[in-house]
């Protein structure tokens, strides 16, 4: 009977405890976080390159035209 009294007593302790633990456990949002930069910052980067290729492309084609304009 004593153990079924502690048990019952300790109850409500103990699921206040494991529900503080949930809700206070942010154990992963710092890694989660740095993740979905690191994610962010590699696909600006890779826009970045397909734009600085393209405009390269085009700056080389415009100046192969004016060096073969000149040369005639």
């Amino acid at each position: 009977m004593t153990d079924l009294y502690t048990a019952l007593l300790a109850a409500p302790a103990l699921r206040a405890t494991v529900r503080t633990r949930i809700q206070l456990n942010e154990r992963g949002e710092g890694v989660i976080s740095a993740a979905i930069a690191v994610l962010i910052v590699a696909f600006l980067g890779a826009l970045m390159w397909v734009g600085f290729k393209q405009i390269w492309g085009t700056t080389k084609t415009k100046t192969d035209q004016q060096i073969t304009q000149i040369g005639n």
